[in-house]
């Protein structure tokens, strides 16, 4: 993938027990593999010491800058979902202390708190991935006073079987093109969506990730051995859409 960006997503909100690659602790192994597959992004979510996703200022600062270490030059990005702590106020308590800053973050804008959690990044020098899951985000995106400034919009399509899922991320770009025609999508699945929401992504020269936040399996429905092997994947995918056919 020359011009568009292939990002790894490597844990997710996932239990360690879901995969023998998943960890509590930072992922620097699984980040190499990617990065050496031609991840040229990382999406992680911090765990704390239980293996639950953490914004906490220890945790945050732990994974960030071990993964800085092991893959230099290499932007690393963390989730700031709700789940992590549904109360809005603690959430911007907790960013707000953050001691190691990464250099993006996601914003789910379904989300309650969304614009004060961008805002606050923003205001940290931290740039910020516009989550959108469905229309209501979008439309809450498409609405707020900073969305200018947003890095990229990530749009995610749920799991859903085979082709199901392409007519929601059709819609879902085309609000995003209809309210800024030059933001940088970075377009996604997850589970069943993964393979055919990446084809879709790559094909129409959108940015797109994978890792084992996404999927546990490769394209041939067999367990991934790991994050460098679903990278592996998907830039044979987009290599092979990329070369010129013969007449």
């Amino acid at each position: 993938m020359d011009r568009s960006l292939l990002q790894a997503c490597l844990n997710g909100a996932r239990p360690a027990n879901e995969h023998p690659r998943l960890s509590a602790t930072p992922m620097t192994a699984e980040a190499i593999a990617a990065v050496r597959a031609g991840a040229r992004s990382l999406h992680v979510h911090p765990k704390n010491s239980r293996g639950d996703d953490s914004l906490e200022s220890t945790d945050v600062a732990s994974w960030v800058a071990a993964l800085r270490a092991s893959c230099p030059g290499i932007p690393i990005g963390v989730t700031t979902g709700e789940w992590t702590a549904p109360d809005a106020a603690a959430r911007l308590a907790m960013i707000s202390a953050w001691s190691v800053l990464p250099d993006f973050a996601s914003v789910n804008w379904h989300e309650d708190g969304a614009d004060d959690v961008a805002r606050l990044l923003l205001d940290r020098g931290v740039g910020v991935e516009a989550g959108i899951w469905n229309i209501d985000g979008a439309r809450r995106w498409a609405s707020s006073p900073i969305r200018s400034s947003c890095l990229r919009t990530l749009i995610e399509v749920a799991d859903l079987p085979g082709e199901v899922g392409k007519p929601v991320a059709e819609e879902l770009i085309a609000l995003v093109r209809r309210v800024d025609p030059t933001i940088p999508i970075l377009l996604h699945g997850e589970e069943r969506s993964t393979w055919p929401i990446l084809g879709m992504a790559v094909s129409s020269g959108l940015d797109t990730r994978i890792g084992l936040e996404d999927t546990l399996e490769l394209p041939d429905g067999s367990l991934a051995h790991g994050n460098g092997e679903l990278v592996t994947a998907a830039a044979a995918i987009a290599a092979e859409r990329m070369r010129p056919r013969q007449e």
